[in-house]
């Protein structure tokens, strides 16, 4: 049997905003935006195109939900993005102003730093060193 993890489901408040700070502060990719009905949209982003896993923009559909955005996983760090080049990626962050929650630093694994998004979620942006899984 082969499995393989392909897309999560992050917990957002409104699409267009969502789509707008991940696309234009982070450089991912819009990979589908389809309307299901007055409320709902499929909406899809990613890295890059070929990414592995996938993010599901998932607009809270009640009050319980609305109450789990940005936190998702009791305040730990929610998503790992691996990079080929932290120090371009930092600067991006920096010049976009997401919120470094920690600064760079060299861990046995590579270079790690952590961010939080537009909603709270706690991000490491790690770049794995060449004996480090990828």
């Amino acid at each position: 049997m082969s499995q393989k993890l392909v897309q999560i489901a992050l917990v957002i408040d409104d699409y267009d905003k969502a789509i707008a700070y991940y696309t234009q502060k982070l450089k991912f990719q819009l990979l589908e935006d389809t309307r299901l009905s007055e409320s709902k949209r499929w909406v899809v982003i990613a890295p890059q195109a070929d990414a592995g896993c996938r993010i599901l923009l998932a607009k809270a559909a009640n009050e319980e939900q609305a109450g789990r955005i940005g936190n998702q996983t009791g305040g730990r760090v929610f998503l790992f993005l691996h990079t080929d080049d932290i120090e371009g990626d930092y600067r991006n962050l920096i010049v976009n102003r997401v919120k470094i929650k920690r600064e760079p630093t060299t861990e046995v694994y590579g270079k790690v730093l952590v961010f939080e998004d537009i909603y709270g979620n706690l991000w490491d942006l790690i770049e794995p060193d060449s004996l480090s899984f990828r």
